[in-house]
């Protein structure tokens, strides 16, 4: 079967595959998906992306874009109908983003994979993680979501790798004194997009039928 449509190589529980997944579905686009594992990357996905990292969009023109946000960023570019490129907001929603992945996902990191950094305690590595978290739950607040009363591009963006953060140990982050970011992430945990991304596909082989991603827009908000 032929598919016309932008071919995007993804992993489920990745969180930057996760934001990218969200923003075509807050864009109400469709791809062909590829679901991949990690331990068995296809050729065909290396053959583009020869970092073997996901997620990985191939546009139907051949253009490659191999980092999720800007797979957010191209989404919401093609359509927008929740304006999650807010312009008023676009400047704080891309520092917020800037410091997720250049200092959080840092800490983050460390903190999921405390015995094989040594240097710290995986608590210490915790409240390095917590200096972000307090940024988050002061944006929280006063509204629903981190700059505002709408969903924006920095919510998607960076709700997977609070939730990442909040699974190494739930007990202990939900114990935390961050009850607006809480809620907030539970909001998140039981949306319907999110809902939507966490569905199950087996994992790509060649000559396999098209999956198409999301299978319907009729549903989606």
């Amino acid at each position: 079967m032929t598919c016309l449509l932008p071919r995007l190589y993804s992993f489920r529980r990745c969180p930057y595959a996760m934001r990218a997944r969200l923003g075509i579905l807050f864009a109400r686009l469709q791809v062909e998906l590829r679901e991949i594992v990690l331990k068995n990357k296809p050729a065909q996905m290396l053959a583009i992306s020869p970092k073997g990292t996901v997620p990985v969009l191939q546009l139907s023109d051949g253009t490659v874009i191999e980092e999720s946000r800007e797979i957010m960023e191209w989404a919401l570019e093609q359509q927008d109908p929740q304006t999650l490129l807010d312009i008023k907001t676009l400047i704080q929603a891309n520092a917020l983003i800037d410091k997720n992945d250049n200092e959080f996902k840092y800490w983050l990191d460390r903190y999921k994979y405390a015995d094989r950094h040594p240097e710290m305690t995986q608590e210490q590595y915790r409240k390095q993680g917590e200096v972000f978290l307090q940024v988050l739950e002061e944006l929280l607040t006063e509204n629903p979501y981190l700059l505002g009363d709408k969903v924006s591009i920095a919510d998607i963006g960076i709700m997977p790798f609070v939730r990442q953060f909040a699974h190494v140990d739930r007990e202990v982050f939900y114990s935390l004194d961050y009850p607006n970011l809480q809620q907030w992430l539970i909001k998140w945990l039981e949306h319907p997009l999110f809902l939507q991304i966490m569905i199950k596909y087996q994992p790509w082989q060649e000559n396999d039928d098209v999956v198409v991603f999301p299978p319907s827009l009729k549903d989606l908000n």
